[in-house]
């Protein structure tokens, strides 16, 4: 299992259908997200994933956000607790920072997983808000 990292042109159709089917999986059967997961912000990112066999099992985006910094966004790893998300965190973020020429991070953290974005050294940077009905902080990536 090796890191894959993509544009959106890049992918294939069985790639991008599986992101999908893991995006689902996570974000509106597990987690009962009910929003427009297609919102056109996957043409411009960086797609970085890791499979098993054809199946999408840890995925992220990464894109340039409206203030000039790289925001990662869909973070997500099935099956839980195996260390695939700390992996796919840590093996992207070089790669994302030398594909954009950026070294300022940011994401929005869902606020039950704080902790683990900030074992990756992110720090919190915003009060608590609401996003697609769950709690949310901004996170930056610390120097």
């Amino acid at each position: 299992m090796e890191l894959i990292i993509k544009e959106f042109d890049e992918l294939t159709t069985r790639e991008l259908y599986e992101i999908v089917r893991a995006r689902t999986k996570i974000f509106l059967l597990e987690q009962g997200i009910v929003c427009q997961d297609f919102d056109r912000v996957d043409y411009g990112s960086l797609h970085c994933f890791i499979k098993e066999g054809i199946e999408v099992i840890a995925y992220l985006r990464a894109y340039r956000a409206e203030d000039g910094a790289v925001q990662i966004g869909r973070v997500l790893s099935t099956p839980h607790g195996k260390g695939l998300g700390t992996r796919l965190m840590e093996e992207a973020i070089p790669k994302i920072k030398n594909h954009f020429g950026s070294d300022k991070i940011m994401l929005h953290a869902q606020t039950h997983a704080m902790r683990f974005y900030e074992r990756l050294g992110f720090v919190v940077a915003s009060p608590e808000f609401d996003e697609e009905g769950i709690p949310h902080v901004t996170m930056i990536l610390k120097q």
